[in-house]
């Protein structure tokens, strides 16, 4: 319920908070540090901290057509590093575990962060972090009625469904589309085939997250990692995870595919539209760990007329030295 950003002041540039307080719009100093280098990555680390905590309890989550609240769980891992392990082991919804895990993200990244400025800065960007949580936790108290909210100078205003957070810095994980995509992934299935699609849904995102390239993108909606590198003839490479609750499609898939133009005679980098069609398939007799999907991103990044190479092997040959082609779709 905060937002953070750095001015230059005396010389020095100062982290601030600004939240909602009893009398409007407030700010105060979380720390100063020697240059805005150090603390840029701390702002945008604080930013996606607050958003990704704040977000999941300022909605209601309409699964199934209920109204309900999301947990709060996940606000101890503000100030407690030994349950930062809780974040990736829940299984309640694809979206708010997804948030759970790009908050434990944001976390590792304030930590990396922090590991380059003096002892008092980390000092002051922890009780930062308690007051935010501790303040979060006692307005959610109020608000569904359990505890009256105490007396605080400086108090931080929390409204459901106003939260007062920033979601630049790329947090499209709380945005109404990505949350609507992946509800959709769960109507219907069991719960442990959302405990599987959940753990499906870990593996891509971390290996979206540790890919430092800029051709990938993660496709909430199917769900697939999507890579189009540069230069590779208009070939692009995906993995797809299994379907949530689709029993006739239980294994990972990489495939290959190509862009063609909708109108023939032109040329994809010319042309108004195109379809992609897939060329070959590698069904995957297990599931990939992230670390293999980030060596395949990395090596298609660096090499991209590999993707026109490997497009032509055949059945039973293999991919990267490493999967087999299970099915060529232009036999």
């Amino acid at each position: 319920m905060t937002i953070y950003s750095q001015h230059a002041n005396r010389g020095k540039t100062q982290i601030l908070a600004t939240y909602q307080g009893p009398d409007g719009v407030a700010s105060s100093t979380v720390t100063s540090l020697a240059n805005s280098a150090l603390a840029a990555p701390i702002v945008d680390a604080l930013n996606q901290i607050s958003a990704l905590a704040t977000v999941p309890l300022s909605i209601h989550d309409l699964r199934g057509r209920r109204v309900a609240n999301y947990p709060r769980k996940h606000l101890v891992a503000l100030t407690d590093r030994t349950s930062r392990a809780d974040l990736l082991s829940g299984a309640y919804s694809l979206w708010y575990e997804y948030a759970c895990l790009q908050l434990h993200q944001a976390l590792a990244d304030l930590d990396e962060a922090l590991a380059a400025v003096p002892e008092p800065v980390r000092i002051a960007v922890d009780a930062e972090l308690e007051t935010e949580a501790r303040q979060l936790t006692e307005a959610l108290a109020d608000f569904s009625g359990e505890t009256p909210l105490p007396e605080t100078e400086g108090r931080r205003e929390w409204d459901f469904g106003h939260p007062f957070v920033t979601y630049d810095g790329g947090v499209e994980t709380l945005g109404r589309e990505t949350r609507e995509q992946l509800d959709l992934l769960e109507e219907g299935i069991t719960t442990e085939q959302r405990e599987k699609a959940i753990a499906d849904l870990r593996v891509l995102a971390t290996a979206c997250s540790r890919f430092s390239g800029e051709s990938v993108m993660l496709d909430h909606a199917y769900p697939r990692i999507f890579a189009e590198p540069y230069d590779a003839d208009d070939y692009y490479l995906s993995f797809h995870a299994p379907e949530p609750g689709d029993d006739s499609a239980d294994s990972w898939d990489i495939d290959i595919s190509r862009w063609q133009p909708d109108d023939p005679n032109e040329s994809y980098e010319e042309c108004s539209s195109a379809t992609g069609g897939t060329v070959l398939r590698c069904a995957l007799p297990t599931a990939p760990t992230a670390d293999e999907i980030v060596d395949l991103l990395n090596r298609i990044d660096r090499e991209p007329d590999l993707l026109i190479k490997w497009a032509e092997t055949s059945v039973g040959e293999l991919v990267a030295g490493h999967f087999v082609v299970t099915k060529r779709y232009d036999d």
